[in-house]
């Protein structure tokens, strides 16, 4: 499985599963976003938007859009790597959305969507030839659907062929108010017929937006699909799935409509053993001499931003990205990952060598809106306070009143609650915690949720810059 990743570097991360339950991260497809010019700044909501991720000829393929320079593939003959660089394969404005098809006779097509914000046109789906190698898409799209009347803001295509039969699975009606449209013809090029096959109902999964089929090896259907939970992000769901009268039939009909909605608890697929519980990296103890695959910036990263030491910490330097502290979210060297719970505790150890006056390092929530406790250098004296600021139309910041600091060794923590509520607290021997700060609400980030890490920042350039020493960082519940 793969995902949207927007500016985050690495991006393309690639999961694992055996049973589609436990999931773990292997790797990321993108080590560097092109073009470099633009991604080596901070490009919120730009960048990598809904890929797609296809075995065909023993090789994995990803077909990932940028929205402002074209679509992109990306190959590797392992899911954990090496990925192939970049390759422009439809050069185009508000091209997002593709997904390729190797059809049975060796020709190869591609249906993808339409970003109205950079193409002025939208809700519609359009299906395109490819050259044998899939490196080249070519311009005699035909369109298959306009969604206008009856499928607003149609996108996030699927394409498949199973019984002579050729389907695109869509999703219609916004991402966090709409449902999941088929369409299905036996010509490529249609005219295909279309049928509602998973909505919300009287359900809590609003959505229930883009997906795919996945074939278990025992021969199961099953269905993955997202839901946006605001500063949770878009989380992952799996849906039961089974073919009647050669259309898929989604979820459970609990209303008895005809039309399948989510389920929230249901058997696990039989993949003909059972697998351990598992999930994503979430805590590092940075004792590797690679970081965890939770982390990433929020650009093209740099060397000099900071790396694993052999001495069992992760070193990040105090640079100088930013020329105004209010804008923190524009820092690229922002170490950060997703939000691993609806409800959890972050506790970094981290040890501040300042050698600069006005260098800060600290513990960040990420949104719209953020929230940090900030530790920072005044004439050679530690002090910690909480900022809380918003960059999503007008930039503001408030700060508490500073608290002098009396070791460069200091624990930073925030604890999460259910609605994204975030309460901060430090401490100077990892016993005794004192809360500091008022309580932050997290908000979603531009297509993203909030995410949390750490930063390291300075107000000079110089030859040289202090370092934080983060020894590790732990998730609790």
């Amino acid at each position: 499985m793969t995902a949207s990743s927007f500016n985050c570097i690495p991006g393309l991360p690639i999961l694992h599963s055996k049973d589609l339950v436990n999931w773990k991260i292997v790797s990321y497809a993108l080590a560097k976003q092109p073009p470099f010019e633009t991604y080596n700044t901070v490009q919120h909501g730009n960048g990598v938007w809904a890929p797609s991720i296809t075995f065909h000829n023993n090789e994995f393929y990803i077909y990932y859009p940028d929205p402002d320079f074209g679509i992109y593939m990306i190959k590797s003959k392992k899911a954990e790597g090496p990925w192939s660089e970049p390759l422009l394969v439809k050069a185009g404005l508000g091209l997002i959305d593709p997904s390729p098809l190797w059809d049975d006779d060796g020709k190869v097509y591609m249906v993808h969507a339409f970003a109205g914000s950079r193409a002025q046109i939208k809700s519609l789906l359009v299906i395109c030839t490819m050259n044998a190698e899939g490196t080249v898409a070519n311009n005699d799209e035909v369109m298959i659907i306009d969604g206008h009347e009856s499928e607003g803001t149609i996108e996030g295509p699927k394409f498949y062929k199973r019984n002579n039969y050729y389907y695109v699975f869509a999703p219609a009606g916004g991402v966090s108010t709409g449902w999941q449209t088929v369409l299905r013809s036996k010509n490529v090029w249609g005219p295909y017929e279309k049928k509602k096959v998973l909505e919300q109902g009287k359900t809590n999964i609003n959505g229930p937006h883009q997906g795919a089929w996945v074939q278990t090896q025992t021969g199961e259907d099953w269905f993955i699909h997202f839901q946006d939970k605001g500063a949770y992000g878009r989380i992952v769901h799996l849906q039961p799935m089974k073919w009647e009268n050669d259309w898929p039939v989604m979820g459970q009909d609990f209303d008895k409509n005809g039309i399948g909605e989510p389920v929230t608890t249901f058997k696990k697929p039989n993949v003909g053993k059972k697998y351990p519980i598992e999930a994503p990296a979430a805590s590092d103890e940075f004792n590797s001499y690679k970081v965890g695959l939770q982390w990433q910036w929020q650009a093209n990263s740099q060397i000099h931003w900071g790396f694993p030491t052999s001495s069992g910490y992760f070193n990040l330097f105090c640079i100088n990205s930013i020329k105004d502290e209010k804008k923190i979210s524009d820092a690229p060297n922002l170490l950060l990952q997703k939000f691993p719970a609806e409800e959890f505790t972050a506790t970094a150890k981290l040890t501040f060598n300042a050698r600069l006056d006005g260098e800060t390092t600290g513990l960040l929530i990420m949104g719209l809106d953020y929230s940090y406790l900030c530790l920072k250098n005044n004439n050679g004296k530690l002090y910690l306070n909480q900022k809380t600021g918003t960059f999503d139309k007008t930039i503001s910041q408030t700060e508490t009143k500073p608290v002098l600091v009396e070791n460069n060794t200091i624990y930073l923590r925030v604890t999460v609650r259910k609605g994204g509520i975030c309460s901060f607290f430090y401490s100077l021997d990892d016993v005794k915690y004192q809360p500091i700060g008022a309580n932050f609400t997290a908000k979603e980030g531009k297509w993203i949720g909030a995410k949390l890490g750490l930063f390291a920042l300075s107000q000079k350039v110089t030859n040289d810059s202090g370092n934080v020493a983060v020894d590790w960082f732990r998730i609790t519940k």
